[in-house]
């Protein structure tokens, strides 16, 4: 299969608070909020939703296609994801803005609070999906990932028209986007994918319930964090797959990004919904036991083991043919 990724390609600037952020809210002063939390640890790491899913797709063995706007500041990006196997060709450059920046401040209890700036992003829009389908002889599957929300759009009706399938996966941009928006971005989706936030938000912006959505889409796949993920599809029984064993927690940047990742390889290869969650959920734990969403590394015989593990020796025989790991 021929996968383009869409959406953010960004640096990531991570800093660690060491206390709770909950213990520093007033909820009856929200309206009135000014706080600042000292952070005693910076990382400043490779991001995007985009580029973080293309990367951990590479790291399995697939060589998707980034599509998506960034500066001239690239360059040494650039060169790291080609090397890791992702195709960079049709990523746009503007000769004007830098490349995205997402900051974020993580606390104890691996609570979140994040700023995104979009520089060079904004130019997504300028983006037309057929040159780069017709550069690599057709795409057989695009996501549409949180992105320059004119692009998003752009890149929507573009698969609308042409008939090429997609994944609506608009994540961050469902707090700023209204209901309109968010029904031309799902609304004959071959997938969507969102959190368990991110689900409720959608069906409250939308004003469509759960089942209604499902009419709309063809497979509705949520992450419920801890508790796994849940996979919904009209007329069917829901799937609900548990998380993978982790060794460790680190950081929790990046592990949506990775399931995608590691669901959309599993639909590369042809394997049922169940597995794809699995293989999702499996190189989910990857991320959340480093810091940084692209600086863990996949040795094949590692995963499989950790694979068959977590879900049992039936689903891993079904990857083991398929997995090309860098290393061995």
């Amino acid at each position: 299969m021929n996968i383009a990724v869409t959406g953010s390609i960004a640096t990531d600037h991570l800093m660690t608070f060491r206390g709770r952020f909950a213990d520093s809210l007033v909820v009856e002063q929200l309206d009135k909020i000014s706080l600042s939390f000292l952070a005693d640890e910076l990382q400043i790491r490779r991001g995007g939703v985009a580029a973080n899913i293309a990367f951990g797709m590479a790291g399995l063995g697939l060589r998707p296609v980034l599509v998506g706007a960034v500066g001239e500041d690239f360059v040494d990006y650039r060169s790291w994801l080609e090397r890791h196997g992702v195709d960079c060709t049709s990523v746009h450059v503007s000769g004007t803005r830098h490349t995205a920046r997402f900051v974020c401040t993580t606390d104890e209890d691996m609570a979140q609070i994040a700023t995104f700036y979009a520089g060079a992003m904004s130019e997504a829009r300028e983006i037309e999906l057929e040159p780069v389908a017709r550069r690599v002889g057709g795409l057989d599957l695009v996501l549409v990932g949180a992105n320059d929300p004119e692009g998003m759009r752009r890149h929507t009706q573009e698969c609308l028209v042409r008939g090429i399938p997609f994944v609506a996966d608009p994540s961050q941009q469902l707090a700023f986007a209204d209901g309109p928006f968010i029904r031309r971005l799902i609304d004959g989706a071959t997938y969507l994918f969102t959190n368990e936030y991110e689900a409720h938000l959608t069906e409250q912006k939308t004003g469509w319930s759960s089942d209604e959505i499902l009419e709309r889409v063809g497979t509705r796949v949520t992450t419920l964090g801890k508790e796994g993920a849940v996979i919904q599809r009209k007329g069917e029984r829901e799937i609900r797959v548990p998380v993978a064993d982790e060794v460790k927690r680190a950081d929790p940047t990046g592990v949506g990004d990775a399931f995608r990742a590691g669901y959309l390889t599993g639909l590369a290869w042809g394997l049922d919904a169940r597995v794809c969650a699995e293989l999702g959920s499996m190189l989910a734990t990857y991320v959340i036991e480093t810091v940084g969403t692209q600086e863990y590394v996949l040795y094949r015989s590692e995963f499989l083991q950790r694979f068959e593990a977590s879900y049992g020796k039936e689903p891993a025989a079904l990857i083991e043919p398929h997995l090309s790991c860098r290393r061995s």
